[in-house]
């Protein structure tokens, strides 16, 4: 038998491990699961054990041609569904429908799949049908489409795998069983569970306790079949074997029994919430592992020594985050749980989940590593942490400070000899003038040597991005490989910033349709200041950092003017413009760009500034031109930023040198009376329209928007100033001919 299990993103590789485990083959892991092989018994091991699936699905036929609805419902109707269901059976059709050219509707699927299982039954059995029962059907059979092709499948596991039955009353923040499984796997205290011996476990932030009672679940291999309240699908199926599905059982229960007797299960849960607490004991009792957690009442930051369950041990938890709390509430939250961390639980390791990133970065410690989870559609990040004791820091940092040493008092090669000076004699020229105007991110080297060919950007003193030019392909990998090894030992020492906080990345020439797209997914932020404003930037996940350091003096402009106005920020990128203008004063603003994560990005912006992202200050996910073309807002200020080429999925493609006499008119149609439009671009080799310069008052401040750091580097952009001609009409006069 082919099965799919259905689990939720990033997640496939947890689900396949419990698949093998209960016998699967031939495994197959997809971005919404994982499809395998296997007989009745690997179903319904599947079943019994799996944590982390949603749902397990039965493939019986599939169709790789099909071109219509008609031929959807014709190969529908081929299928032998009297194997399957009867009549008297009730009957439900649910569907995922992709890229389907055919289908207006994915209602429609699901339709023309029950009018073909009926017409067969009825074809079959005389004119009696299966009803339609939405609620509770006996069959629930999926219908899965991908472009031409379509699978069919019988619900195996009915009732979705994570409902473990245990749920009672629960408190407003509900973090899925599935979901809570999936964390605890991905934790340190995990493998500790696979050696037999588990290790002491605390959640200080329990809610309504299912973290704990998935810990207890499985520190004593209690299968989550064991204690699920409602039937399994597959019992209601005629491939059914009973005296099969009782031998599971029974080694389930065996497993669960042997755990038991043999391991000291340790787990400890706490909330601030006496309610919380209540609701988790009642939620355990219902598990049956209420004599496995320690519940008590307790404030995490009120944590002492003395409260500590053991020396050593492991902490998993999904503290308050943004939803529930407001701003500044939170980052002190976050604030406290580091310090709580490094002042009470030195020795241990503690993964925490959050699914706003920037608000582990209050928690005063690096992560080790960063997961990335989902609670329904809610992105979370699952940082985790080891917490060392003195002793282990300075240890490390003894150890670092060595390899430092020994790195530093090695004798530079020629060539990064040469990059270190040229290093030096840029920062003793760039340096002073950047701290006189108070400015901590700045550019150090731009392809200053030929042989080295980078930008190298500071950021605070604390970080370096080093973005690598691709070299030419005539130039050996090897020589390249070398070159680059040479630039980073030579900016770490120029600098004093270490080799481990030296982001590097390559940059390459966007053709056709490269973009550049995510690098990584650590989620991991910094904040670094500017014009008065504190900035989300990403050294890891991006070829860009969040913030453009060439565009730092117009940014202090809009900053100027901005007061009393209605800003609007198209191609808005991580909003920093916006930033700016809020903080100039501006009554309004409107941000705009067809990226998710970037709007995301920007709304986080605003709230580490204290910025509402709501009244005021909207944003809008949306190709600039639509939104140009849809409203008919005025603006007094508008700052346009395009890139130089785009060709984003569902847009037409964007040629700035091409397209720009378009975008600036449509933009120029928002303009107030009076009303400014800063236009900018990092085009090398942009050429304004005449056109543009005709039908428009047009100034060029190129010059006076290059930093003292880009001074050697005049073409990192074009900036121009755009105002509507002011049309002036002449009173008429009377000619008053003298005789």
């Amino acid at each position: 038998m082919i099965y799919f299990a259905s689990c939720a993103a990033n997640q496939a590789d947890l689900v396949a491990f419990e698949a093998e485990s209960a016998g699967a083959t031939e495994l197959r892991q997809t971005k919404a699961g994982v499809e395998f092989v296997g007989d009745l018994r690997t179903g319904y091991e599947f079943c019994m054990n799996s944590r982390i699936a949603s749902r397990l699905l039965q493939a019986i036929y599939y169709d790789d041609d099909v071109q219509s609805a008609d031929e959807l419902y014709e190969s529908t109707r081929q299928i032998p569904w009297e194997e399957f269901i009867t009549p008297e059976k009730t009957l439900k059709v649910t569907k995922t429908v992709q890229s389907c050219s055919y289908l207006n509707s994915t209602h429609y699927a699901a339709l023309k799949v029950k009018d073909g299982i009926v017409d067969r039954i009825k074809e079959k059995f005389g004119e009696v049908r299966p009803d339609i029962d939405v609620e509770n059907p006996d069959v629930t059979v999926h219908i899965h489409i991908h472009q031409t092709k379509a699978v069919w499948y019988l619900d195996f596991s009915g009732e979705s795998l994570q409902k473990r039955g245990y749920r009672g009353e629960q408190t407003e923040a509900l973090l899925k069983e599935h979901l809570a499984a999936a964390l605890l796997a991905r934790s340190e205290w995990k493998k500790s569970v696979q050696d037999g011996n588990p290790g002491v476990l605390l959640d200080p932030f329990c809610g309504s306790g299912t973290i704990a009672i998935e810990a207890a679940l499985m520190a004593s291999s209690t299968a989550p079949g064991l204690i699920r309240k409602s039937e399994f699908a597959f019992k209601r199926l005629p491939s059914y074997d009973d005296a099969l599905w009782n031998e599971v059982v029974a080694k389930a229960e065996d497993a669960r029994k042997a755990a038991l007797e043999s391991r000291t299960i340790r787990i400890h849960a706490s909330d601030i919430s006496p309610i919380a607490v209540k609701i988790s004991r009642e939620a355990a009792r219902n598990a049956g592992v209420d004599g496995l957690i320690d519940f008590k009442v307790k404030d995490f930051s009120s944590y002492t020594a003395e409260d500590r369950p053991a020396e050593r041990g492991f902490i998993v938890t999904d503290p308050p985050y943004g939803i529930r709390m407001r701003t500044e509430d939170m980052d002190r939250l976050y604030t406290e749980i580091g310090d709580t961390f490094s002042n009470v639980f030195q020795g241990w390791k503690a993964t925490v989940l959050c699914s706003e990133s920037e608000l582990l970065s209050n928690i005063a410690m690096k992560p080790e590593r960063v997961n990335t989870l989902y609670n329904g559609p809610i992105a979370c990040q699952a940082a985790h942490y080891t917490i060392f004791t003195d002793e282990e820091k300075e240890a490390l940092k003894q150890k670092s400070l060595e390899k430092r040493q020994e790195r530093l008092s090695q004798s530079l090669s020629k060539g990064a000899e040469m990059a270190y000076n040229r290093l030096m004699k840029n920062l003793e020229a760039i340096r002073p003038k950047m701290e006189a105007q108070g400015v901590t991110c700045y550019r150090i080297y731009d392809a200053d040597m030929p042989e080295y060919s980078a930008a190298i950007d500071v950021y605070e003193g604390k970080w370096i991005n080093l973005a690598e030019y691709a070299p030419p392909a005539t130039i050996p990998q090897e020589d390249a490989d070398r070159r680059l090894k040479e630039l980073i030992l030579a900016t770490e020492r120029a600098t004093g910033i270490d080799i481990e906080d030296i982001h590097v990345k390559q940059r390459k020439e966007q053709k056709g349709k490269n973009q550049y797209g995510r690098l990584a997914s650590s989620n991991h932020f910094n904040i670094v200041h500017e014009n008065g404003l504190n900035i989300l930037v990403n050294f890891t996940d991006y070829l860009d950092t969040g913030i453009f350091l060439d565009h730092r003096p117009i940014r202090s402009y809009i900053q100027s003017i901005s007061d009393g106005k209605r800003f609007l920020n198209l191609f808005c990128y991580t909003g920093t413009a916006t930033l700016n203008a809020i903080k100039g004063g501006a009554v309004s603003t409107v941000s705009v760009d067809a990226s998710s994560t970037y709007l995301d990005w920007a709304m986080q912006n605003l709230k580490v500034n204290g910025y509402p992202s709501t009244i005021d200050n909207y944003f809008y996910k949306s190709d600039v031109m639509d939104f140009l073309y849809g409203t008919y807002d005025k603006f007094d200020l508008i700052f346009c930023d395009p890139p130089t080429f785009s060709n984003s999925k569902g847009r037409d493609n964007f040629d700035v040198q091409r397209d720009h006499r378009k975008l600036i008119k449509a933009a120029a149609m928002h303009l107030s009376p009076g009303g400014l439009l800063i236009f900018s671009n990092n085009y090398r080799k942009f050429k304004l329209d005449e056109e543009v310069l005709e039908d428009y008052s047009v100034k060029e401040i190129t010059p006076e928007t290059i930093g003292d750091d880009f001074a050697s580097d005049p073409k990192c952009h074009r900036c121009y100033l755009i105002r509507n001609k002011v049309k002036v009409r002449m009173p008429m006069r009377k000619i008053i001919r003298k005789k």
